[in-house]
């Protein structure tokens, strides 16, 4: 089950067939279960990318997957194709920021708000960055104002 959750679908549904061919009628059931299902997701049909945007959606929606290695690869390649595009700079951010790389995710989200100055409160209210926002240099960038204080 680790490895489903995982999403290394080739290594969990071979340990699936093992189970499935097991005594325990109960399990086995559930092991077949777990098997078409790893089936249906592997044969799963990429979709074809071609633009910044594209990437940028898929990127995405595999991060409202919490799917963030994935997200984090399309992100890089939407930003590649489109290094000026604010909204791009700021969900890579939210990604590294979820996979603890905290130093690109300020860079990102600072090159966000520098492009589009409404991405500060934007960022503020963001539940996934609500961790950060009172952490140096996070604080900063959120809360200039507060820097006088």
């Amino acid at each position: 089950m680790r490895l489903f959750h995982a999403r290394n679908l080739g290594e969990a549904r071979t340990l699936f067939q093992k189970a499935a061919e097991g005594p325990e009628r109960d399990v086995a059931n559930r092991a077949r279960l777990h098997m078409s299902m790893c089936d249906r997701r592997l044969e799963q049909v990429k979709p074809t990318l071609g633009s910044a945007e594209d990437y940028y959606n898929y990127g995405v929606a595999l991060l409202n997957t919490r799917n963030v290695p994935e997200a984090r690869v399309h992100l890089e390649q939407a930003l590649q194709m489109a290094p000026g595009s604010e909204h791009i700079h700021y969900a890579l951010a939210l990604a590294q920021a979820l996979s603890g790389d905290l130093a690109a995710a300020h860079q990102n989200l600072s090159r966000s708000i520098e492009l589009q100055p409404r991405n500060r409160q934007l960022a503020r209210q963001d539940t996934d960055l609500a961790p950060l926002a009172n952490q140096p240099p996070f604080d900063g960038l959120l809360y200039p104002e507060k820097k006088g204080w």
